[in-house]
């Protein structure tokens, strides 16, 4: 009885830190309770480029918790780049399990503040706390199992940070899993140049004119009125070759690139800009509502196919699509969706998880409160350009900023809604830090309900 007791004992105590070979200078291990304790463990090798390897491993127990943890000094107001190389072995959601922290304090140990006060609704004018930074894996490659990956940042010291304190943990793994961290950099750099772009709607209905070359013509003049304004990506309505053409989805329909995307084409080419265009595909038999990116090089640089179908598309025979694709262009990434979709967060969130900063949405009609949702929790810019007059109180022609509130709108049919956007500057808010880095690491796990 009293060797079953020791024997108990001993498998619930917490693996031990052992050192193959000399601990690397300053690092320390951490866990939130002893008992859920992983094994951590430093090896002088068997990283990338032949580097040591900080080494986290779970034993037959799930839900195990610990993390490597290193203090750099830092200087406020200096700007730094971060980065570290992670692999991943039996462990389902490394975005969930496997992360990085990086904590801003001064030297007595404290949180500090942001320099300027937020702008989002909450505590609005306040200075918020500097919350932890989470660096991320970007693009996102489905094909990282197994593979060393970087999770990287660039990051302002606050004014009153002194040190960065640097966590690389293994967290809620399954039984016998293993993170393998390389050394992290974390490393003084120049300060970056703002990302600015500027993002145009348009506010129309071609009700006039039954062809698609009569549909597409009426918005020259308003992409025209948004190169005025400088503006760098231009997003039209939806299926804009079919509104009030009396005809039907199947009549409308063109290849991609066809007829309509050239035409297009040749106008962002003219006035050197994006434009988002929703049109009607036909592929063989197939039908799809998508909306189309066309480069300032006159070319198609991607499509986007509808994922969700109302019963009026699926009625006419349309197909859905099933692909998120994010598209990069000169000033940033790049993703659409189309009408429909932005009453489903899953639209959004995907083409946000793989890395799209503006989504373009051509949109008939839809809930007003669904797109500053879809801009507010994914933290993205969203484009609108819909057909809907505002005295319906419905669905805007705007661009949506982080916070989810609309930056500029388009009041009237036949007019044009510009604004500029930094695409390097994060929204922080009080309490949450950068929401948008936190999104991977914190969204549930949802299992297949299929049995």
């Amino acid at each position: 009885m009293l060797t079953r007791y020791f024997l108990t004992l001993l498998c619930l105590a917490p693996l031990p830190v052992w050192a193959g070979g000399a601990m690397p200078d300053g690092w320390t291990t951490d866990s939130p309770r002893e008992e859920i304790r992983p094994q951590l463990t430093w090896l002088e090798s068997g990283g990338p480029r032949g580097s040591g390897v900080l080494l986290i491993q779970a034993d037959h127990r799930e839900g195990l918790a610990g993390s490597w943890v290193k203090e750099f000094a830092v200087v406020g107001g200096q700007w730094y780049g971060f980065s570290v190389d992670r692999q991943c072995e039996g462990m389902a959601l490394p975005r969930r399990s496997a992360i990085a922290r990086v904590i801003w304090l001064d030297r007595k140990g404290n949180h500090v503040l942001r320099p300027e006060p937020t702008d989002a609704s909450y505590r609005r004018g306040e200075r918020p706390r500097a919350e932890p930074e989470f660096p991320m894996v970007r693009p996102v490659d489905q094909s990282q199992k197994g593979k060393w990956v970087t999770l990287s940042g660039t990051y302002q010291a606050p004014p009153d940070a002194e040190v960065a304190r640097v966590e690389l943990h293994f967290r809620w793994g399954e039984p016998d899993s293993i993170v393998r961290w390389s050394l992290p950099k974390l490393e003084p750099i120049d300060v970056p140049e703002p990302r600015l772009v500027r993002l145009a709607t348009i506010h129309h209905q071609p009700r006039s004119g039954k062809t698609r070359e009569e549909k597409c013509e009426q918005f020259e003049p308003l992409i025209a009125r948004a190169a005025e304004q400088r503006a760098d990506l231009v997003v039209l309505p939806e299926t804009l070759t079919y509104y009030s053409s009396g005809q039907t989805f199947a009549e409308v329909a063109e290849p991609i690139p066809g007829p309509s995307t050239d035409y297009f084409g040749s106008i962002a080419k003219k006035h050197d800009l994006y434009i988002v265009a929703g049109l009607v595909e036909r592929d063989e038999h197939l039908i799809y509502n998508v909306a189309v990116l066309l480069g300032p090089d006159g070319k198609v640089v991607g499509k986007y196919r509808k994922t969700t179908l109302p019963r009026g598309e699926i009625e006419q025979g349309l197909t859905p699509g099933d692909q998120y694709p994010v598209f990069d262009t000169r000033f940033g990434k790049v993703a659409m969706m189309i009408c429909y979709d932005g009453f489903f967060p899953e639209v959004a969130r995907e083409l946000t998880h793989r890395g799209a900063e503006v989504i373009a949405w051509p949109v008939w009609g839809c809930n007003p409160l669904l797109a500053a949702a879809r801009a507010c929790e994914n933290h993205v810019y969203v484009v609108s350009s819909t057909y809907t007059d505002v005295s319906s109180d419905w669905m805007r022609s705007a661009v949506y900023g982080h916070d989810g509130k609309m930056l500029a709108a388009a009041d009237q049919f036949g007019t044009v809604a510009v604004a500029e956007v930094d695409l390097s500057r994060p929204l922080h808010w009080h309490s949450l830090g950068d929401f948008q880095s936190q999104i991977d690491p914190h969204r549930p796990r949802v299992p297949d309900p299929t049995p």
